[in-house]
């Protein structure tokens, strides 16, 4: 494609460019959506949730072929439509100024060629015997006739460099798509020519796994650009990076955590070998029961696990649940995964017709046994306040980055004891706290001095007369007094420090409407 001349820029009809250009990009917006659900019924029948054997397991692999092509070609149709979008601006851009170069030529009586040139006019000469100042006057003229020229040339001059730079962007549209079976390498004849142009092209092939540091909106943005063989081929190289990677939705942690799991269990010599049979234990309960449960973070290696009941992908209300001093992963995920669930299901009780999803949360080792001695410093809820922040950071940005139905769920932090320290940590980390409400539950005191430095709109507390743990102040000011600011959860005056998710006392129920949503803070 040349450049036109002048008069032809300045009637382009730049409004139809926008509107092409517009309509190929919400073409190209339905892919993405349309793409998540077909690998949403892929990893169905990969799991044989609703059709099994060869025939399933055919479909599936073509589904996951199909995820890959439109991967590549949403990919490219990206690409183009940045070349495109320069291409329209550009030409508005010579359209206007051509116009106006051609206006002010003819309000000024210069004349310009088809090339956009002004024609010099023939030389004016003085009439004879004029006056000096008639002649001033004359060439006073000559030279304002001179200026417009040069006005009215650097007009016509911007303007056909302009279109020229549109016609370069226009000629390089198609390069993106022509690695895909585009026009300039000929439109394949049927999928299968498609599929095959993809896989030359290397699109089978995932992207390198983000370094250490990356933002979990960074992670979530590379997760989305993958097709799904990509993503399933990175879940199966490196499950023990892949399953604590934040950013990432829950269904991929889960796949992969499960894959560490299973490899964990192979042999009982295996470091966190008791933490994957509790973990394994929870996940068979809640299947054999029918209830969907996800293992979003195992770490055999530093004795982490989160266990997830509901579906952290899509539930409205989620909770997570700090443990404080004494727990075990190997010995109390059980029981903390009961609580998970008491409050759970008291937040329905709240709420009816919420979805809700509670957090089993071991993601730090709190101190127990003989390193309990430990609880009277920070270390362990600094470790655990950075994975904490990170985990509500990475679950946001999954949610967000979701092309189906990216959403803002309400979360809310049940931190208990020790727990809370980890949650005043997580305050403390870079970036807002990713929660919508705190739950400090029988604190033994909170660095900061009220409960803005918590980085929470929410803040609530349950102390008990009978729980020595929440005046002894250890950490700092303690949780329930005026000053600090929060709001009071109800509690029996013979709560004791370890009763807070009983039934029997009137916390957890007040618990399940902060977590609701419905609870409204005084």
């Amino acid at each position: 494609m040349s450049a036109p001349g002048l008069t032809a820029v300045a009637g382009w009809d730049t409004a139809l460019l926008d509107g092409a250009v517009s309509t190929l990009e919400a073409v190209g917006e339905r892919l993405p959506p349309w793409r998540a659900r077909v690998e949403a019924v892929a990893r169905a029948l990969d799991d044989a949730q609703c059709w099994s054997g060869p025939a399933g397991q055919q479909a599936a692999r073509a589904l996951g072929e199909v995820s890959a092509v439109v991967t590549a070609v949403t990919g490219a149709l990206g690409s183009s439509l940045d070349r495109l979008w320069d291409t329209a601006r550009q030409a508005r851009t010579a359209q206007e100024l051509a116009a106006q170069a051609l206006a002010e030529a003819a309000a000024l009586g210069v004349t310009l060629d088809a090339a956009g040139g002004v024609v010099t006019p023939a030389p004016s000469v003085p009439p004879e015997g004029a006056s000096l100042e008639a002649l001033a006057g004359h060439h006073a003229g000559m030279a304002e006739q001179a200026a417009a020229a040069v006005r009215v040339a650097g007009l016509a001059a911007d303007a056909l460099h302009a279109a020229a730079v549109a016609a370069a962007h226009a000629a390089g549209t198609g390069e993106p798509l022509a690695a895909v079976g585009g026009p300039a390498a000929g439109v394949p004849a049927d999928f299968t020519g498609l599929s095959a142009a993809v896989a030359l092209g290397g699109v089978w092939q995932p992207s390198c796994l983000p370094v250490a540091g990356t933002s979990p909106e960074a992670v979530a943005a590379w997760w989305a650009g993958l097709s799904e063989p990509a993503r399933q081929f990175a879940v199966r190289a490196e499950p023990h990076l892949v399953g604590g990677l934040d950013g990432l939705p829950a269904w991929a942690r889960d796949q992969a955590n499960r894959l560490v799991l299973e490899r964990t269990l192979e042999d009982p010599r295996n470091t966190g070998y008791a933490a994957a049979r509790a973990a394994a234990a929870e996940i068979a309960v809640e299947e054999a029961a029918g209830r969907p449960v996800q293992l979003w973070l195992f770490d055999p290696w530093l004795e982490r696990a989160a266990v997830a009941y509901g579906d952290l992908d899509t539930a409205d209300d989620v909770a997570l649940l700090v443990p404080g001093i004494t727990n075990d992963v190997g010995t109390d995920l059980d029981d903390l995964g009961a609580n998970a669930q008491a409050v759970s299901a008291a937040a329905l009780d709240a709420a009816p017709a919420a979805s809700v999803a509670t957090v089993a949360w071991f993601g730090y080792r709190p101190p127990a046994g003989l390193g309990t001695v430990r609880a009277v410093t920070r270390g362990r809820a600094a470790e655990g306040g950075a994975a904490l922040a990170g985990d509500l950071a990475g679950l946001a940005a999954a949610r967000a980055a979701d092309v189906v139905r990216p959403s803002d769920p309400r979360v809310a932090v049940l931190a208990h004891s020790y727990g809370t320290v980890v949650a005043d940590e997580a305050g403390d980390q870079p970036g807002q706290l990713a929660a919508d409400a705190l739950v400090l539950l029988g604190s033994p005191g909170i660095e900061e001095y009220d409960v803005s430095g918590l980085e929470v709109p929410e803040v609530y507390d349950a102390s008990s007369p009978f729980d020595p743990v929440s005046y002894l102040g250890w950490f700092g000011s303690s949780t329930w007094e005026e000053s600090f600011g929060s709001t009071a959860l109800p509690t029996d005056w013979h709560t004791l420090h370890t009763e807070y998710y009983s039934h029997w006392h009137p916390t957890l129920a007040a618990m399940g409407e902060v977590v609701a949503g419905t609870r409204q803070p005084g």
